[in-house]
């Protein structure tokens, strides 16, 4: 959990627009079972909140952006069974739910994410 907490934080370090990184929450149950989120500010006055929950091999995961209020999210909770990339999906800016790349894997995911949020950046910044 450290060794993945402390790789996450250092990908939003090298991302060139996240500030104030805290570690809000862990749990340790043991190797096997953990979970932890973490916030970060980006782009001055929103907020990107990592929830990650490790439990025998698997992942749940939500990334959330947010200002007053939720602006969108990725998460795999098992609430769209529908969409074809599911349990993954996308909360759009727009209030859609579509497919996600996200697979489960914080390190890429959060890799994506970073590229994703540097082309939204724009859109943030208004």
């Amino acid at each position: 959990m450290i060794k993945l907490i402390a790789d996450l934080i250092s990908i939003l370090n090298d991302s060139g627009f996240c500030e104030d990184i805290q570690i809000l929450e862990t749990s340790h149950f043991s190797s096997q079972q953990y979970g932890f989120k973490i916030r970060t500010t980006i782009f001055s006055k929103y907020f990107l909140q990592i929830r990650i929950y490790y439990n025998l091999g698997h992942y749940d995961y939500s990334y959330q952006i947010f200002g007053d209020e939720p602006i969108c999210r990725w998460d795999n909770k098992e609430h769209f069974p529908g969409i074809k990339s599911y349990p993954h999906h996308y909360h759009t800016i727009e209030g859609d739910v579509i497919d996600s790349p996200l697979k489960g894997l914080p390190i890429q995911d959060l890799k994506f994410l970073i590229k994703e949020l540097k082309k939204l950046k724009q859109h943030f910044q208004k």
